[in-house]
């Protein structure tokens, strides 16, 4: 199993919509005995919350289902999934802090192979919360989504 944690600030907007996105994504290839899907924030603001409602509507609007609720990234987390990729510089490096010698992720970018495929111009998804910018987040996140599944696919042979 292929374990993929996607990490944001408060885990309510940006990772939990691309949580979402890239489990629908990964069902619609039959690939979910393969591939797993996760979320977490690097602060504790909403843990046990649901995703944002603008987030929820929007996932709503494009027929995918939604589940989880707000949690904070652990030290274990780090050790227990192959793929972290965080949203923003911020998130980069909050995770990276995280680092210890059981770190067995590999860490980067959520958008880096939608970037390196000139899918996207920008390295970072914006965070809507502050910028109520939600649907230019999903249209990040689904070709993130996209992209990243297209590296599995290949990396993993799938």
């Amino acid at each position: 199993m292929i374990r993929v944690l996607i990490v944001c600030l408060g885990n309510i907007c940006r990772s939990p919509m691309a949580e979402n996105v890239l489990r629908h994504l990964v069902a619609e290839a039959g690939l979910s005995a393969q591939i797993s899907v996760d979320s977490a924030g690097t602060a504790n603001y909403h843990v046990g919350e649901l995703a944002h409602k603008r987030t929820r509507g929007l996932l709503a609007d494009h027929a995918i289902p939604y589940s989880g609720t707000a949690r904070q990234l652990t030290k274990d987390d780090l050790a227990s999934f192959d793929y972290v990729l965080a949203m923003d510089a911020d998130n980069l490096t909050d995770v990276q802090r995280l680092r210890s010698a059981h770190t067995r992720a590999k860490i980067g970018l959520f958008l880096d192979d939608a970037y390196q495929a000139s899918l996207v111009d920008v390295r970072y998804v914006p965070d809507p919360y502050y910028t109520d910018r939600y649907e230019e987040t999903f249209e990040l996140v689904m070709k993130g989504s996209r992209a990243f599944l297209e590296r599995l696919r290949r990396d993993h042979q799938l």
